[in-house]
């Protein structure tokens, strides 16, 4: 080789690594791909993942397997986990709202921090529910006023189940209390479904979880919802008046599900997922899905999706301030 051809090679390298990517992108998957759920099965992320999955497999011509890793509060665990993968697009994370508050929740109790949301990188959002609340069928509270007048004649008595410390759950029912002015009885769980069990096996008497968790049990005339955490009243139960309309002017809590990868994912492998994600979310399966539940689709692109978790999550870790430590 010549001086010339050593130049000519010389200058061709820092094109290899973009070449790579590229061609690795385009080849992408060329194996199975794991979402994980920080969650166990029957919660808003598990719900949100499972169409998703389905539609993501065909488009995307590889397995796409739901992994429910669940364990350390709210879905830290699983949330670590996928902050500690590959950034190779072989890892996905779908993870609710709870993924910006828990590590601000660590700080609070001077705990290392599992992960940090800069670790992770906005692919799609996929739902933006409010959160309900709902009570047994058999409970004597009609109405979310008669549930505040029992709960200020009986000051920790009450008590509600959530997926973990100063997750979704947790910090929607604490926001409410706080707002009423009463004091309830937090029994953590490791998800919404065990949580969902436990009020529907009387272990707890409330809980705070999305239309989609709970619209089978209130057709079944399991359980009755009183309130709504949201800024308007939603389709699915239409009856069931904000917590804003009574009076409660500072609740507002919403349970997204978003799709994530990490900060370091090539960005050509990042664009191959958000296309498949634009497919993803108007596939009539997916639709029909989430229109079963009880949950319509609020779907956001990388881009914005990446400006409402910034704007969202600044509002939580103000709420989880406020709350302070609580078990």
């Amino acid at each position: 080789m010549d001086r010339r051809d050593v130049l000519r090679a010389a200058a061709a390298l820092p094109l290899l690594p973009a070449l790579s990517s590229a061609a690795f992108a385009q080849a992408y998957p060329t194996r199975n791909v794991t979402m994980i759920v920080p969650f166990p099965a029957g919660g808003q992320a598990d719900l949100a993942a499972r169409p998703v999955a389905q539609a993501l497999e065909r488009i995307l011509g590889k397995a796409v397997i739901v992994d429910n890793r669940a364990g350390g509060g709210g879905g830290s665990v699983g949330n670590a986990a996928a902050a500690r993968a590959e950034p190779d697009g072989y890892t996905l994370l779908m993870t609710l709202s709870s993924l910006a508050v828990l590590p601000e929740a660590d700080r609070l109790f001077d705990r290392p921090v599992a992960y940090e949301l800069s670790q992770f990188m906005p692919i799609a959002r996929v739902l933006a529910d409010p959160t309900l609340l709902a009570v047994p069928a058999s409970a004597p509270w009609k109405t979310a006023q008669d549930f505040v007048e029992d709960a200020r004649k009986r000051p920790g008595q009450i008590t509600y189940g959530s997926s973990g410390p100063y997750g979704t759950l947790h910090v929607a029912m604490e926001m409410f209390a706080s707002s009423a002015d009463i004091k309830l009885l937090h029994v953590p769980f490791r998800g919404a479904g065990p949580a969902l069990t436990a009020l529907l096996g009387g272990t707890v008497q409330a809980i705070a979880a999305a239309p989609g968790t709970l619209k089978p049990q209130v057709e079944d005339g399991k359980l009755r919802v009183l309130g709504n955490c949201g800024a308007k009243r939603i389709a699915s139960f239409p009856d069931v008046p904000t917590f804003q309309e009574l009076g409660y002017k500072d609740v507002e809590m919403y349970i997204w599900a978003g799709l994530f990868a990490q900060n370091a994912l090539p960005a050509p492998i990042a664009t191959r997922l958000r296309e498949a994600m634009a497919q993803v979310m108007t596939s009539p399966d997916v639709l029909k899905a989430f229109e079963t539940s009880g949950s319509l689709v609020a779907y956001q692109d990388a881009p914005a999706f990446a400006e409402f978790v910034a704007v969202d999550s600044a509002r939580l870790i103000a709420a989880v301030k406020k709350i302070g430590k609580v078990e």
